[in-house]
Parts: structure tokens; C-alpha cells; sequence
């Protein structure tokens, strides 16, 4: 009998020390799930992040426009003020501000001071080729001052377009933009006496120009 209950703790201690693992194995799969769960939260983290992130941006929004027309002005005058390259009429070659070719001749009341090639007698410049004028110029051609070649004859520019140099006879005026060699569109036209300039921003307004090669 003593015999059978030593056997029988035996099978019993026995039993109990293989349970101990099996609940310790069960905590561990336990802290494994725990630390997927950390991990995965951690991984949206980031998103959540970046969502938060875009909303504020786009709160900012407005913000962020105006500080960018405001960035855009100050190119804008930088531009208006940077020299160009221009060529006197002794050929030599320099540099002259681009607000300093054009507004010597800005004019103080430009319905007093402008006048049709009628009013001067008539036109007596260069005559633009009927093929290149319907090419380049007219009412549907139009162009920026700033970007074709422009040179300094006499004190007055002289810009070239279309293969022909023009220069304005009437001063710009006194309402229009003080950049606007860069920033409107104009055109040249022969109309009813000579060639004059348009400018679609000022559709009314004519400025008698010659052309010369």
C-alpha cells in the first residue's frame, strides 16, 4: 500500500509540474497578440498623423495663398526694376533699367499730346510686305513689348517684331500701367493713314508708330 502511494505522488507531481508550462505558454501568446496590437497601432500612427496634418494645411489655406501673392508681387517689381541689355546708336553696348527707356515718354495728358499721321502730315515711314504683315501683325497678333529685341535710338526705343523695327512718334499713356511693356498684350495695325500700336487692356487707344528695317 505504501508502495502504491508513493507511485501515485509521483503521478501526481508529475502531472501538476506539466500544467505549469501549458499556462505559462498560454501568457505568452497573450503578450505576443499584445505587442501585434502595439505594433499595428503604432503603423496607423503615422497616418493619423498625416491626415491631421493635411487638414491643417488646407485650414491654412488661405493663408497660404495670400503669402504667396504677396511673394509673386515682390518678383513682379524686382522684374519691373532689373536691367536689360540695350544698344546706343554709336553701337556701343550697355545697360540702362527697363523703367528708365520707357518712361521718359509717359505722357502727362496723352489727349492733348497724341496725334493721328493725319494730323502730321501723313504717313511717310517703311511700308510692311502685304505676306508679312498678314503673318505677324493685325488685330489677332498680338505680342509683349519685353520679350522681342529693344534697342535706344535718338533717346527714344525702338522695339523689333516681325522682322521691322517701331518706334512710338506718341507717348504712352499717363493711365496705363507703368509696366506695361511686360505685362499687356499689344498689337500693330495699319488703320485708314499709318501703323499705330494697340493695347488690348485699352482697346480705344492708338499709338502712331514707325517702322523702319
Amino acid at each position: 500500500m505504501r508502495m502504491a502511494a508513493i507511485i501515485g505522488a509521483s503521478i501526481l507531481g508529475l502531472l501538476l509540474g506539466t500544467t505549469v508550462p501549458a499556462k505559462a505558454g498560454h501568457g505568452n501568446d497573450d503578450e505576443k497578440k499584445a505587442g501585434r496590437q502595439h505594433e499595428n497601432d503604432h503603423q496607423k500612427g503615422p497616418g493619423r498623423s498625416a491626415a491631421q496634418h493635411s487638414e491643417r494645411r488646407q485650414a491654412a489655406g488661405p493663408q497660404w495663398q495670400h503669402e504667396q501673392q504677396v511673394h509673386e508681387q515682390q518678383i513682379h517689381r524686382q522684374e519691373a526694376h532689373r536691367p536689360e541689355p540695350r544698344r546706343e546708336a554709336n553701337g556701343r553696348p550697355g545697360y540702362r533699367p527697363v523703367h528708365d527707356v520707357w518712361q521718359p515718354h509717359r505722357a502727362e495728358h496723352w489727349q492733348n499730346e497724341h496725334h493721328t499721321w493725319r494730323e502730321r502730315g501723313g504717313y511717310h515711314g517703311e511700308r510692311i510686305r502685304e505676306d508679312v504683315f498678314r503673318e505677324h501683325f493685325g488685330r489677332q497678333r498680338w505680342f509683349r513689348v519685353h520679350s522681342v529685341p529693344v534697342i535706344v535710338v535718338d533717346n527714344r526705343p525702338r522695339f523689333q517684331y516681325g522682322g521691322y523695327w517701331f518706334t512710338l512718334v506718341d507717348p504712352w499713356p499717363e493711365y496705363w500701367s507703368a509696366t506695361w511693356y511686360r505685362t499687356d498684350d499689344v498689337c500693330i495695325d495699319y488703320v485708314n493713314d499709318g501703323y499705330y500700336m494697340y493695347n488690348r487692356r485699352h482697346p480705344g487707344v492708338a499709338i502712331a508708330v514707325n517702322v523702319s528695317f
